[in-house]
């Protein structure tokens, strides 16, 4: 099965595209350069703002033609082709494909909220195509929305970005019940929480630092922790440039960090399992 790793928190502003799109590169080099017979990523933006979109292909004024909104007004038995012709190659990587997100997702959650098996729109067509890529990345909205349940039910991984501001354990424990109520109430048996990721860490802030080892030590979210981005301008100047902050600058200490996340997803790729 073809891991699918969503990036989710109903927070905004912690870093949820940046992760989903340099985890999707990184994925991408790494199963290259070790030599895998498929290094192809699968970015999928259900963000109608588009971020991800923007930074990864230089383009943000995809429609009701070439984007996820066509795949989701498409009617069922053509929805996996509809997927496979809207997916476009990104600038940063020929391996790195993505299905762009459009302002017309907004729309379309008004559109299919009382239509029947809605929250399957994207998981049914992603399962006929999956198996082309080597992993399959989803940035999501900062909301529990139906693009987001949408997003979850057709993951295999979720990962919680958060910034260390946001690390209240009340808060992250909503968060994390909520995947699990969409896990149990789908009967989506094949979802995990692969793991708490914080993001713009500042290690000369003592508040970081100490709601940072808090988290370590909180008997459940302390095991989920799967890795520490650091605070770092090359990664606002990754997006305003349209760069990957591998591309941007290999050596910055964001770059380092990423690489270190990408090579914890890439081991439990290739063991397909937890």
């Amino acid at each position: 099965m073809t891991r699918v790793f969503v990036l989710t928190n109903h927070k905004g502003g912690v870093g949820k595209s940046t992760s989903a799109t340099n985890i999707a590169l990184g994925i991408t080099g790494v199963l290259r350069r070790a030599g895998a017979s498929n290094s192809r990523v699968l970015l999928i933006d259900t963000d109608s703002q588009g971020h991800a979109t923007l930074v990864t292909t230089g383009r943000n004024d995809f429609g009701t033609d070439d984007s996820l909104y066509t795949v989701l007004a498409a009617d069922r038995q053509n929805a996996a082709q509809t997927l496979a012709n809207c997916i476009i190659q990104s600038t940063w990587d020929a391996d790195l494909h993505v299905l762009p997100a459009s302002p017309m997702l907004e729309g379309a959650e008004r559109e299919l909220m009382r239509v029947a098996g809605a929250p399957y729109r994207l998981a049914d067509p992603l399962s006929r195509i999956a198996g082309h890529y080597a992993a399959v990345v989803i940035d999501t909205r900062p909301s529990f929305s139906l693009m987001t349940e949408m997003g979850l039910i057709a993951a295999t991984d979720a990962i919680v970005p958060v910034e260390p501001r946001y690390l209240e354990t009340v808060g992250l424990m909503s968060v994390i019940g909520k995947i699990n109520d969409i896990r149990e109430g789908w009967r989506h048996p094949h979802l995990r929480i692969s793991g708490i990721l914080v993001t713009k860490m500042d290690k000369r802030v003592r508040g970081h630092n100490h709601l940072l080892d808090e988290l370590k030590a909180h008997s459940v979210l302390g095991k989920l922790l799967i890795g520490v981005i650091p605070a770092n301008e090359a990664v606002s100047y990754a997006h305003h440039n349209h760069l990957s902050v591998f591309n941007y600058d290999p050596k910055a200490p964001a770059s380092r960090a990423y690489a270190q996340l990408v090579g914890t997803l890439v081991r439990r790729i290739s063991k397909g399992g937890a």
